[in-house]
């Protein structure tokens, strides 16, 4: 006889567990299918970023130039810590031989002194401690011996210091690594979110830079013109501006010496870290451009900050005064006239004439070297 069971029953559970997971499934799909691509950023949104990605990439470079400065410096300091070590060791070696002498002429006299011989198996500091045994030196003796000893303790003292110096100089490296590490992540970023743009989109960035520059570049002018020629009484008020107007008559003489020789290389490719005659970072314009003037100032633009008489106003500045930007002053130009600043502005561009308004952070304040 046949069996007639009712077919077993999925729990209450099993269907709940089912039916969820058959609408998460629904759901996903739904989704997959109802989202849209993520769309590519245009051509503005790229600039955006690329202009962070590069304002960045200047903060790190200004920090790579402290550290190198350091590590410069120390290289020198250190340089000359170990030739005082040299000489010094020189002199207490003849010091030691003049000692020996003394026993020598001693022995040849008759026996050693027992003094100096005890000196000459000991270490001076513990032996000039035990002061009784001055008592059995003569004055040419003890004065050989405290020479000896101070000798001594100054050649330790100074390799301590190079030993500080060596390890300051270790760290100081590493971070010069590790900045530059940083800077040149900053700018691959740059570069690949800038590849992702058209052939078209590129030319049209480049053309709005280079309308930008030129538009700067005209108002420094005709105000460096225009400074000249109220600075001559008004004979040249006719003239039109060019790039042959003397700004410095508006400033202090190393001011306009240093922005002449600034404007000489309009055009030169921004480099991290270069101090030209070739290529330049924004600090490293404004060091060369006042060693030109024969003037050396500080090479970081935080160093340069408080190098020489700050100027609070834009009003009060005059041409070729030191201008910085930013709260952390990791940019500085050189003052042009007319709210437009003379700088390497950042990678990718070359040195030109900008507005203060589009350096792209506040005008913090400005220094008269």
């Amino acid at each position: 006889m046949a069996s007639h069971r009712r077919p077993k029953q999925p729990s209450r559970t099993r269907v709940t567990v089912l039916t969820t997971a058959a609408a998460a499934a629904v759901a996903l799909g739904s989704g997959a299918a109802n989202a849209a691509p993520a769309e590519k950023p245009n051509k503005d949104e790229v600039k955006a970023e690329v202009d962070k990605l590069y304002q960045e990439a200047e903060q790190a470079t200004e920090k790579y130039n402290g550290a190198k400065e350091r590590q410069e410096r120390l290289q020198e300091e250190i340089s000359t810590i170990q030739d005082n070590v040299a000489r010094g060791q020189e002199e207490l070696n003849e010091l030691r031989d003049g000692l020996g002498s003394m026993a020598s002429a001693q022995y040849r006299s008759g026996g050693i002194d027992p003094s100096v011989q005890l000196f000459l198996s000991a270490d001076p500091d513990e032996y000039l401690d035990r002061a009784s045994a001055l008592d059995q030196l003569s004055s040419r003796q003890v004065e050989a011996l405290k020479r000896i000893q101070e000798k001594q303790r100054d050649l330790a003292q100074q390799r301590s210091e190079a030993a500080e110096k060596l390890e300051d100089l270790s760290a100081t490296r590493t971070e010069l690594g590790d900045k530059k590490q940083e800077v040149q992540g900053k700018l691959s970023a740059a570069q690949e979110l800038l590849n992702t743009l058209t052939a078209e989109e590129q030319a049209a960035l480049a053309a709005e830079e280079a309308r930008a520059s030129r538009t700067s570049e005209r108002e420094a002018l005709s105000a460096a013109s225009e400074s000249s020629s109220s600075a001559s009484g008004g004979a040249s008020a006719s003239a039109p501006a060019s790039s042959s107007a003397s700004p410095s008559a508006s400033g202090s003489g190393r001011a306009g010496a240093a922005f002449a020789a600034a404007q000489g290389k309009v055009g030169t490719p921004y480099v991290y870290g270069a101090t030209g005659p070739s290529s330049f970072d924004c600090s490293g314009l404004t060091s060369w451009a006042y060693g030109q003037a024969g003037v050396g100032i500080p090479r970081t633009s935080e160093s340069q900050s408080s190098y020489g008489t700050r100027v609070s106003s834009v009003g009060d500045l005059q041409i070729g005064d030191l201008v910085f930007f930013f709260n952390d002053l990791h940019h500085v130009g050189l003052y042009a006239g007319n709210g437009q600043v003379l700088h390497a502005p950042r990678p990718g561009t070359s040195v030109r004439y900008e507005s203060m308004d589009t350096i792209g952070g506040p005008f913090m304040w400005g220094v008269r070297v």
